[in-house]
């Protein structure tokens, strides 16, 4: 990990700094929907508290917030492994392009060994599409349903 960026827990005392990044992310065309401030808080006291199935870090730099990241647990029977889903990662417009995606996604392939990583994005955010696969990401051949 650089010495330039933290990857820290998130806690309640971050709250405000993430809701606010939360804000610009779901208003961004990186996502489809444009959440609601009741599921932000739902999203953060899940991450933030002691779920099985949530959990978040902010990205911190020279004592700056200046990113944050939501994960998902579950089960793919498909690979037949536990699989951690990176719902939601967000870096602030001029911390992009430095490496610190790849730097947490480092962070969850040592901290989740053996788990299956999946995430989604939109089709046309080709910057992220290249940091993913950079990660080692690829596509799946599915059409995501939703109810």
């Amino acid at each position: 990990m650089s010495k330039d960026m933290r990857i820290l827990p998130l806690t309640y005392e971050h709250f405000d700094a993430v809701k606010r990044m939360m804000r610009v992310f779901y208003a961004s065309p990186a996502v489809s929907t444009d959440g609601s401030e009741e599921i932000f808080s739902a999203d953060l006291a899940e991450c933030a508290g002691d779920s099985p199935y949530a959990e978040g870090y902010v990205f911190e730099e020279n004592g700056a917030l200046i990113g944050y990241a939501m994960l998902a647990k579950s089960f793919s029977t498909e690979f037949g492994k536990p699989c951690v889903w990176i719902e939601d990662i967000y870096l602030i417009p001029e911390r992009r392009g430095r490496g610190y995606a790849g730097e947490f996604f480092s962070f969850i392939d040592e901290k989740y060994e053996g788990w299956l990583k999946r995430l989604e994005l939109e089709p046309d955010n080709a910057s992220a599409l290249a940091a993913y696969k950079k990660a080692g990401f690829s596509a799946l051949p599915y059409l995501e349903l939703k109810k």
